[in-house]
């Protein structure tokens, strides 16, 4: 027996999700039954994160016990193959028979898109979320400093959370300008059920100048027991990269 790691990105606009659903089709399915027609096996597929219906990956990563004695390298080339254009093996290579992509220390990486322009741009629609009104960076990266450490992020996750503790911590926050998109890019060692998303709504309304950055970390000082802002769309969101620390 073996196991095998493979980091997969995929456009996800035309997927509900990453995980395997009963009435909709999922990136995950469509991964597993490509991975069928190279093995002929159907083994437990294990992912590191659960992205929602609409979110894109440079950087999921995927984990899957075999018999067969393929070359580790070759599983990317192989599958790939058998793939829509839409979702592509990046990398996959053996990994010691106990290692669990979710039971590992991580440090994970996500990007949240923002088109800050007066209109909309079609080639932009799936990936980036569209906010006409002009926004004041500046005010977004002062309340992004209270959000990076460890905290308490109850206000900052969705009421369906699972999650036995809702204490995470973040390594890094930044806000990018390039152009008309404004990127929040933000690292580390987990996130919770929307996390990133209400941190982008959060921070959406700090810059349209409808909440203040003191109400973020007043948000994080006492957190509440419901979201300290809206859920930002799914289509604005990619995670970049999961970097496994002790592999």
């Amino acid at each position: 027996m073996r196991n095998l790691l493979l980091t997969l990105c995929y456009d996800g606009a035309q997927y509900h999700g990453w995980q395997i659903q009963n009435n909709a089709v999922s990136v995950q399915q469509v991964f597993q039954e490509a991975l069928f027609k190279v093995t002929s096996e159907k083994p437990e597929i294990k992912g590191c994160s659960r992205t929602d219906s609409g979110v894109h990956a440079l950087g999921q990563v995927a984990v899957f016990d075999t018999d067969k004695n393929i070359p580790d390298w070759k599983y990317a080339l192989a599958i790939n193959q058998r793939l829509p254009k839409d979702i592509v093996v990046q990398k996959s290579e053996e990994v010691p028979l106990d290692f669990h992509p979710r039971y590992t220390d991580v440090e994970k990486t996500y990007e949240y898109r923002i088109l800050n322009r007066r209109t909309q741009l079609p080639k932009e629609r799936l990936y980036s979320y569209f906010v006409p009104k002009k926004l004041n960076v500046d005010k977004m990266r002062e309340a992004g400093v209270y959000l990076v450490g460890e905290h308490d992020f109850k206000s900052f996750c969705s009421q369906k959370t699972k999650a036995l503790s809702t204490v995470r911590t973040i390594y890094s926050l930044e806000l990018i300008e390039e152009g008309d998109i404004v990127t929040l890019r933000v690292s580390g060692n987990g996130f919770l059920y929307n996390m990133v998303r209400i941190i982008a709504g959060v921070l959406i309304k700090v810059g349209l100048e409808q909440k203040e950055p003191e109400e973020v970390r007043e948000a994080v000082e006492h957190p509440m027991g419901k979201a300290a802002g809206p859920t930002a769309p799914a289509h604005g969101l990619t995670l970049v990269e999961i970097k496994y620390l002790s592999n």
